[in-house]
């Protein structure tokens, strides 16, 4: 992902919300760079809706802000979340598991 889409993702949610641009930046950055993260370790093996569980609480962690702020700016970066998973099992298919697989693959954080 792109400084520039990170940056698109961020200005979006800024405007659709009524937080911070810098603690917006914060939040969508850490879950973004983490996702990214995780494909390129090749640690990755779960589905969407797991792996997309444990960027959230990932970065909930990493900011040290409450659950239903990260969710709700997260929520809001779904599409740009979205469009970074699509791009992990796109080139990289082994590392994802078809929906409706059992198991995360993931340790909790």
């Amino acid at each position: 992902m792109t400084e520039q889409e990170i940056n698109r993702a961020v200005l979006y949610v800024t405007a659709a919300t009524s937080y911070d641009r810098a603690l917006v930046e914060r939040i969508v950055r850490t879950g973004l760079l983490e996702l990214e993260s995780l494909a390129a370790s090749e640690t990755l093996s779960c589905g969407r809706d797991p792996l997309l569980e444990y960027v959230c609480q990932w970065t909930m962690k990493r900011t040290g802000q409450a659950e239903p702020l990260v969710r709700e700016v997260l929520g809001c970066a779904g599409r740009w979340l979205d469009e970074a998973y699509d791009e992990i099992a796109k080139h990289h298919p082994e590392l994802v598991k078809p929906s409706g697989e059992e198991g995360s693959g993931l340790t909790s954080v």
